[in-house]
């Protein structure tokens, strides 16, 4: 039996979410060391970064009009991107953040042209392929930081929603339907997916300090 099309991307690209893990930044939410001006801004610019990928889920939903079981769950994931956001407003509260007024930076810009480039020219099995490695690592990050012990860490909310089984399940979820829509296309899908790893790195790198 064939390997499942996300698990031969992500083996392909093992060694930059392994990257992602070991970054200063997610080693500081590990240990609760980062500095909280680091993730403050790191906060601005993901909720940036979730707007573009909300708006990802939309085009790839209407690039799949003609099957309505396929809208019906980029739908559903798509409400998962608001809960999401949901979470860093409550951040935004207590970090004191404007969402409203956020200025992206050069790693939130690079990967947001690159998902609006994709979804707005490719098929929606493209597109999918450039946003599965964002709902895939963070559900990985997550599980692998939660088998500490976090009850004391100042980012323990961001761990465990990412450590959740909701979380893997829209991670899963995600992956299911890029098996389903990107089959016939895994060279354009192989490199949307290690693009958008690359960018998760740039991303991560840009709030290590």
């Amino acid at each position: 039996m064939a390997e499942p099309l996300h698990q031969a991307l992500w083996a392909r690209n093992a060694g930059l979410a392994q990257a992602c893990l070991d970054s200063r930044f997610v080693r500081g939410i590990a240990d609760g060391s980062l500095a909280r001006e680091s993730f403050r801004r790191y906060v601005a610019q993901d909720a940036f970064f979730l707007k573009a990928f909300f708006g990802a889920y939309a085009l790839a939903a209407a690039r799949a009009s003609d099957r309505i079981e396929v809208a019906r769950r980029l739908h559903a994931l798509m409400q998962g991107v608001l809960d999401e956001l949901e979470l860093h407003r409550a951040y935004a509260e207590q970090l004191d953040i404007d969402l409203e007024s956020v200025a992206p930076n050069a790693a939130a810009t690079g990967y947001t042209d690159f998902l609006a480039r994709t979804a707005w020219n490719a098929e929606a099995g493209e597109i999918l392929a450039a946003m599965t490695p964002c709902m895939r690592l963070y559900a990985w990050l997550g599980q692998r930081l939660s088998a500490g012990d976090h009850t004391e860490n100042p980012y323990r909310d961001w761990i465990e929603t990412y450590a959740s089984p909701d979380f893997e399940g829209l991670a899963a979820e995600l992956e299911g339907l890029l098996d389903d829509l990107a089959a016939d296309l895994p060279q354009r899908a192989a490199e949307a997916y290690a693009e958008a790893m690359r960018h998760e790195l740039a991303f991560f790198e840009a709030f290590g300090g």
